[in-house]
C-alpha cells in the first residue's frame, strides 16, 4: 500500500454543499490527500478551500488547474491563499489543460503548452517562494510555508521538465501496461519526488460498468493531447478506429471501438477488494500516491471511499 491515498473532489453528482461529510469520513477513514479535479464542474480551488475548513490533517492539492486560464499573478494569489487558509497544507498542481477545454470551451489559443507551463511554473515558483517576478509581480503575504509545485505531465519532455523543475508529476488515464514508459522518464528525479495518478474506480462486473467505462474512454482519448498520450506510449493503432469515429462525429460508433482490453488496462474495475489490488499492482510500479476518483450512485459514495480505504 502506498504511504499516501488520495481521494478526487469533487464527489461525481453530488453538490459542493454536500461534501463535508464524505470529507471528513475520508480523512477519517486513512486518505491522506484531497485533489481537486477542474473540467466542467467547479473549479480547482473551490472545494479545497472548503475541505481546509472540514479536515484538520489531510493534503490539499489541485489536480489540477490550467495555466491558459488563469494569469500567473492571479494563479499565485489562489495558492497563497489556500495555503494560508490550510496551514500549509497546500499543493499546486499545474498543467497546460488540453485543447478542447482550453481553445474549444475558453476561445483561448491553444499555443506553446510546453513553454506556457515552464513560464509559468517558474513565475510561481519565485513568488510563492516571497520573491519578486520579473514581471515585478510580489506576493503582499507570501506562504508562510514552501508551497510544493507538481506538473501535470503524460510524455516526456513535460516529464522531464518536472523531474527538473518541480516536486512532482501528475498524470492520467494511464494503462498499467504503460507505466514502465513513464517511470523511463523520471530516472535523476530529486528524493521526494512524486508520481501522482487519478484512477477511476468503477465497482461492479463488466457488463454493468462496460456502457459506462466505454463512454469515459472514449470522450477522453480522442482529445488530442490525450490521443498523442497512447501514440507515445504505442497504442496508436489500437485507438486508431475510435478516434476516427469521435472525429467524423459518431458517439456511439467511438465508445463500441474503444478497445476493452486497454478500459480494463486503464481503469480500476470489479469489487472493492479487486479493486485495491489493482491500485497495488501500479503503486509497485512507481505511483508514489494514487488519486481514487469513486464513480457510483451519490448515494453509495460514502460507503465505496470507505471500501477502498487504506488498509
Amino acid at each position: 500500500m502506498a504511504s499516501r491515498w488520495g481521494l478526487t473532489l469533487p464527489l461525481p453528482q453530488v453538490r459542493l454543499a454536500e461534501h463535508e461529510e464524505p470529507v471528513r469520513i475520508a480523512e477519517e477513514s486513512g486518505y491522506t490527500d484531497l485533489w481537486s479535479g477542474e473540467t466542467n464542474g467547479p473549479d480547482g480551488f473551490t472545494p479545497l478551500a472548503l475541505s481546509a475548513a472540514w479536515t484538520d490533517r489531510a493534503r490539499l492539492g489541485t489536480g489540477i488547474v490550467g495555466v491558459f486560464q488563469r494569469g500567473p499573478a492571479l494563479l499565485c494569489q489562489e495558492a497563497a491563499a489556500l495555503a494560508d487558509a490550510s496551514g500549509g497544507r497546500f499543493v499546486l498542481g499545474i498543467g497546460s489543460s488540453s485543447d478542447r477545454i482550453v481553445e474549444g470551451w475558453n476561445g483561448i489559443p491553444f499555443e506553446r503548452p510546453y513553454s506556457k507551463v515552464a513560464e509559468t511554473l517558474e513565475f510561481a515558483r519565485t513568488a510563492l517562494d516571497g520573491g519578486r517576478t520579473e514581471t515585478g509581480f510580489k506576493l503582499e503575504a507570501p506562504p508562510a510555508d514552501r508551497v510544493p509545485i507538481v506538473l501535470a505531465a503524460l510524455r516526456g519532455r513535460m516529464l522531464r521538465l518536472a523531474v527538473e523543475k518541480a516536486d512532482g508529476a501528475f498524470t492520467n488515464f494511464l494503462p498499467l501496461a504503460g507505466l514502465e514508459r513513464v517511470t523511463a522518464e523520471l530516472a535523476g528525479a530529486p528524493e521526494g519526488f512524486e508520481l501522482l495518478c487519478r484512477f477511476f474506480c468503477l465497482p461492479g462486473t463488466r457488463e454493468e460498468v462496460e456502457p459506462l467505462a466505454r463512454f469515459m474512454f472514449s470522450s477522453y482519448i480522442t482529445v488530442p493531447v490525450y490521443a498523442a498520450f497512447y501514440r507515445w506510449l504505442g497504442y496508436g493503432d489500437a485507438i486508431a478506429e475510435m478516434v476516427e469515429a469521435w472525429e467524423r462525429k459518431d458517439r456511439q460508433a467511438a465508445a463500441a471501438a474503444a478497445p476493452w482490453e486497454l478500459i480494463e488496462d486503464t481503469f480500476v474495475l470489479g469489487t472493492p477488494e479487486q479493486m485495491k489490488e489493482r491500485l497495488a499492482a501500479f503503486v509497485d510500479g512507481g505511483i508514489t500516491l494514487p488519486i481514487l476518483t469513486p464513480i457510483t450512485m451519490p448515494d453509495r459514495q460514502v460507503e465505496l471511499i470507505k471500501a477502498l480505504a487504506p488498509a
